[in-house]
């Protein structure tokens, strides 16, 4: 299980564990599944958890509990934190209730997007199972349904559905398991989605209208949702090797020309010939890392899903 002060990470991206610092009392605070975790502007963190007790918890930057609300996201997924003319707002992949949901910081709900009734092969709700949300800067949300049918679905900031691509399937535009989605503005004039496929271990890149335009594959890394923070992408890897090797996760961080350079819990990333060589766990700080979350000061806050119960691993950057 976790272990404090190891130092894990390769050449500038290196960190010290701290497992409890956002430890809670569990008759208090209880936490299932530790699905995602989102930094808003003044500082505090919001985590999203599946248990119903409180299914958003949220710290200070120190790891102190602030507050807590939600009870109605039995299957809480995805958390996206939007800025939208200054006032920033979350958005919630429930997957058992199929359903994303936007809220304001303090639980409010605002909007509610069903399944996607346009798309024939929708023949009910049960078959859409939202897993993440992006929102671009004029508010369309870009949702991936990596536990449905595998399609990305466009809409607009009020909820028309103005399109859909990928889907289920071998070829380069389609995914398996579209688990995360993110919009990639660090080049201004060109915008563009970074789409997880997860089991192909593989981030694919898009046009902001749903064409393919390459991808990264990292081998051996079943990652999660890309988080772009800088000039670099972090992932969690929820497991690594093959997707029924329980226990196996790590992190991992691109550079901005698609290069790992760190992969903290795992082995070191070797290139041969330009290819990335296979990667495996090989600490056991984390279990079944499900998120990335980069606080300020460049350190690492990591949800896990399916480990004991347990809260955020701390990860400062040395």
């Amino acid at each position: 299980m976790s272990q404090h002060n190891i130092i894990l990470g390769h050449g500038d991206f290196q960190y010290k564990v701290n497992a409890s610092r956002f430890d809670l009392n569990p008759a208090e605070h209880p936490v299932n599944n530790c699905h995602e975790m989102v930094l808003s502007k003044n500082g505090l963190l919001y985590l999203l958890t599946d248990d119903i007790r409180n299914n958003v918890i949220i710290y200070n930057k120190d790891g102190k509990y602030v507050n807590s609300w939600g009870t109605t996201y039995p299957g809480a997924h995805g958390l996206t934190l939007s800025n939208e003319g200054g006032t920033e707002f979350l958005y919630i992949t429930d997957t058992v209730r199929h359903q994303v949901i936007k809220t304001t910081l303090d639980g409010r709900e605002l909007m509610v997007l069903d399944y996607p009734k346009e798309i024939a092969l929708y023949q009910s709700a049960d078959e859409y199972k939202p897993t993440e949300t992006a929102i671009a800067a004029n508010g369309d949300i870009y949702v991936t349904d990596g536990y449905g049918h595998q399609f990305v679905i466009q809409y607009d900031s009020t909820g028309n559905c103005i399109r859909h691509w990928g889907g289920r399937g071998t070829g380069e535009a389609n995914f398996d398991c579209a688990h995360g989605v993110a919009i990639d503005i660090r080049d201004a004039n060109n915008p563009r989605l970074i789409i997880t496929s997860r089991n192909e271990n593989a981030f694919k890149y898009f046009t902001m209208d749903g064409n393919y335009l390459g991808q990264t594959v990292m081998p051996g890394s079943f990652v999660c949702r890309p988080v772009i923070d800088g000039e670099n992408i972090y992932a969690a890897v929820f497991r690594s090797g093959d997707n029924q090797n329980f226990g196996s996760g790590y992190i991992t961080i691109l550079d901005k020309h698609k290069k790992v350079v760190s992969s903290p819990g795992a082995t070191e990333p070797i290139y041969v010939d330009g290819v990335l060589q296979p990667q495996q766990k090989i600490e056991s700080a984390f279990v079944h890392p499900h998120d990335v979350c980069v606080d300020a000061d460049e350190n690492l806050i990591i949800p896990q899903w399916n480990s004991g119960k347990t809260y955020p691993v701390f990860l400062k950057r040395v």
